[in-house]
């Protein structure tokens, strides 16, 4: 048999030579720092038989920063993992144990429970494990003698995964701790040179609240230690930024369990979001979009024409009528009351493009389980619209929600990644219908130079789109808002416009929303800048502090200057010391501070910069520093 190999060379083995073998018959060394096999594109166990004429790369530690390098390292930990608390803990039951993204899990149910402080035992424990030696063995075993070997050990959880699979299965052994797993792992522990334990959480077994809840023990591992000291530190800082925490603390927002994934905005949390939205308004009448209103509460029929009765029934808050089946529900989403606005009246291809925009209350029943602070919620916000245009706008009208996107993330400082999201199995429509809507979206990407992903078989059903990613100051990346092209949804509802040959069309049209949900895009914000928001941003920009009481006139005075040029200001002349009242403005992360005592004037204001220090400078000067902060859009 033979493999080729990435430089395009050919490879000639024994039949039915695993890549570990081939390791081998390039080099020892390479054998010894092998970790994974990449075949024809997949990751694979180096155990396994190569297929005669398949493309092999191996990857080694020297791989570290590879996704696939890295998941086998994680997935051999959480079996380290499984094996320390086993020992740890007699009569605790294993359930499974993946790598995930930045780490691993393993689910357990403990005889009793345990808590944090019980993790840097387990953590000692993994790394005696790996100061021991563990290598990994891999053997196949058949689905009677696989249940006859967990029920021995009395782990339920084993079993009822070997009842549901089919055909032969595989195990990997380590040390004490045998597991029934598909791998891939490691030849050996040793390249894992830094494991770390990093939390507890409750998850029940394979996700249904109705099966027992288990305790997840989550953890991470890295091929070097600096590369787990850097990850530690990234994570301080994501702490540190954690919206969850400044929201209150900033006195933006709160979360309570009166109304769970629906948060409560407090007024400086309502000044951001309003500045939100008059970006939303300008920029949306600059670019012809019209507002219109639609209503929250649908006739079950609406969501049946729509599909949604069917595809999003289960994430849908529905209304029911005396002793009947449900027969509405509150939208979770515009598009189909925008059909009906569209489909009100007769329409001309002269009237097309027409943009309908809405800013709109959503409610989305999101599982408990799920909702996280601002990312995850049950009343959505999105800065929405929807294109009707004819065959031939498509491209243009791409192009400029794309303009659009360059815009809004220029703004807000942060990298946009695009990714081409093409058809799925479940598509409605023809082929060639799918040809001509692929290549639309591909071309207005194109055109504007933009790079872009491909996620083949990723689009709605409805049609194909381009998913908005952005990347914040700590290189985390986000999926944020997207651009769907759909030419069913028009059909379902019937709407249509008189061409310029006096025939009936039906239009296409564009979902967008750039920013997705503002909830989310806020507490992406706030982790973003750390609460400190830019000053055109800023709830308060400007915080006067009078020395003494005889100072809170002429304090006043200045602040209403400050206001009459457009700009948010306040006075804080609480009884608390000027050093306490400094303090407090810091940790409210104002960005200018201006003391007012008996020497300033408005030729020579005391002024504090966040990050900067003081300086002085005149009333002037400083409201012309606040206009050069201030978007030109936004300018008043």
């Amino acid at each position: 048999m033979k493999v080729l190999l990435p430089d395009e060379t050919e490879l000639e083995l024994p039949d039915g030579s695993t890549a570990l073998d081939a390791a081998r018959a390039i080099g020892p060394r390479l054998a010894e720092q092998a970790v994974l096999a990449r075949v024809d594109g997949e990751p694979r166990d180096l155990r396994l038989p190569l297929p005669d004429g398949a493309r092999l790369q191996l990857l080694t530690t020297r791989d570290r920063e590879d996704p696939d390098a890295l998941a086998v390292l994680r997935h051999s930990s959480a079996h380290l993992l499984a094996e320390a608390v086993r020992r740890l803990h007699p009569g605790v039951k294993v359930a499974i144990g993946p790598a995930i993204e930045n780490g691993f899990y393993y689910d357990f149910e403990f005889p009793a429970p345990i808590h944090e402080s019980d993790l840097t035992a387990i953590e000692d424990e993994m790394r005696r494990e790996i100061a021991e030696g563990r290598a990994w063995v891999r053997s196949e075993i058949g689905l009677d003698e696989a249940r006859a070997l967990f029920a021995a050990e009395a782990e339920p959880y084993k079993v009822e995964l070997v009842e549901a699979a089919e055909g032969e299965l595989s195990l990997y052994t380590q040390g004490e701790f045998t597991d029934l797993c598909r791998g891939p792992h490691l030849q050996d522990a040793s390249p894992i040179k830094a494991v770390k334990l990093t939390g507890l959480a409750g998850a029940y077994w394979r996700g249904d609240e109705r099966n027992t809840q288990l305790t997840r023990i989550y953890g991470t591992a890295f091929y070097t230690q600096s590369d787990l000291d850097a990850y530690l530190d990234a994570l301080e800082q994501a702490r540190a930024r954690d919206h969850r925490r400044l929201g209150p603390q900033l006195d933006l927002f709160h979360l309570a369990d009166a109304s769970p994934g629906s948060p409560f905005w407090h007024p400086k949390g309502m000044v951001v979001w309003n500045v939100l939205e008059d970006i939303r308004r300008s920029e949306n009448a600059r670019r012809g979009y019209l507002e219109v209103k639609t209503p929250l509460i649908y006739d079950r029929s609406v969501w049946e024409t729509s599909g949604h009765w069917e595809k999003f029934r289960e994430n849908m808050y529905l209304v029911a009528g005396e002793g009947e089946e449900p027969h509405a529900g509150l939208k979770p989403m515009n598009c189909p009351g925008h059909m009906l606005l569209f489909g009100s009246q007769l329409r001309s291809y002269r009237e097309l493009p027409l943009r309908l925009a809405e800013s709109s209350t959503l409610h989305r029943n999101e599982l408990a389980g799920t909702l996280h602070g601002l990312l995850r919620v049950r009343h959505v916000t999105q800065d929405d619209a929807h294109i009707f245009c004819t065959r031939e706008q498509i491209e243009d009208e791409i192009f400029g929600c794309l303009d659009y996107v360059a815009f809004l993330y220029e703004l807000f400082g942060m990298e946009a990644r695009f990714e081409l999201s093409t058809r799925p199995d479940d598509k409605l429509g023809s082929d060639d219908e799918w040809d001509f809507t692929e290549q639309a979206l591909r071309a207005a990407l194109e055109r504007r130079g933009l790079a872009y992903d491909v996620g083949e078989g990723e689009g709605a059903f409805y049609g194909p789109k381009i998913d908005l990613h952005m990347t914040d100051v700590l290189g985390r990346a986000w999926q944020m808002g997207t651009i769907q092209l759909d030419a069913q949804m028009p059909s379902r509802f019937g709407l249509t416009y008189m061409g310029a040959d006096n025939q009936e069309h039906t239009p296409y049209v564009i979902h967008r929303a750039l920013l997705g949900s503002l909830e989310r895009f806020m507490g992406i914000l706030i982790e973003h800048y750390a609460g400190a928001f830019p000053l055109w941003l800023a709830p308060v920009q400007l915080a006067v502090l009078p020395v003494a009481d005889t100072h809170g006139e002429p304090a006043r005075a200045l602040a209403a200057r400050v206001e009459e040029a457009g700009f948010r200001v306040e006075v804080d002349d609480r009884d608390e010391t000027l050093g306490r009242r400094i303090r407090d403005a810091e940790l409210a992360k104002i960005p200018y501070v201006v003391v007012w005592g008996d020497r300033e004037s408005e030729d020579a204001l005391a002024v504090r910069t966040r990050g900067t220090g003081q300086a002085t400078m005149s009333l002037a000067a400083l409201l012309a520093a606040f206009a050069a902060q201030t978007p030109a859009s936004l300018a008043s």
